[in-house]
């Protein structure tokens, strides 16, 4: 995408990168979660993941986003439930990532919905539209590819919640 105009995207990129790294810094200052292992222990963050992952994730979506609002929200309700589930996996069978009381999968669900809406905005404002090259609205409708994919998405994150939610109450027990 950098290359289609490194000068606009490069500037989502940037703006992707300060915002994310700069809620994620925030978040473990107020106490929300912690990163025990990361690269550089001193930012207390994992940045460089956030700089990558994340920034990635927002020139992605941002380039293949659909015109139409209603058609944003199944595409963007795709990146971040792969996103959550991510996070989930790390935070549930690793040390990467431990969440405090206060902070929840929820919490993060919503996260991540804000911060891509966010983006999804700004993008809109630096990116015009003939340097995107969004989905049509074809691709949403049954049977076509995107339909599959969203719903199988949604199904597999209802599937994995339940289950994520069976653990917590069979721990509890």
């Amino acid at each position: 995408m950098l290359r289609i105009d490194w000068k606009r995207y490069g500037l989502l990129y940037l703006i992707a990168t300060i915002i994310g790294n700069t809620l994620c810094y925030i978040f473990v200052k107020v106490g929300f979660y912690s990163f025990p292992y990361i690269f550089l222990p001193v930012a207390k963050i994992p940045a460089v993941a956030v700089t990558t992952a994340f920034s990635f994730y927002v020139l992605f979506g941002v380039r293949y986003s659909p015109v139409k609002w209603p058609y944003k929200i199944a595409y963007y309700g795709v990146i971040v439930n792969l996103g959550v589930l991510l996070e989930t996996i790390f935070k549930n069978t690793t040390d990467l990532i431990q969440y405090a009381y206060e902070w929840d999968f929820w919490d993060s669900y919503t996260s991540w919905w804000a911060f891509f809406i966010l983006m999804e905005w700004i993008g809109g404002k630096i990116i015009p539209s003939n340097l995107r090259k969004p989905l049509k609205e074809e691709a949403f409708r049954f049977g076509n590819w995107f339909f599959f994919v969203i719903h199988f998405v949604g199904i597999c994150t209802v599937f994995l919640a339940g289950l994520y939610l069976g653990v917590l109450i069979k721990e509890t027990i």
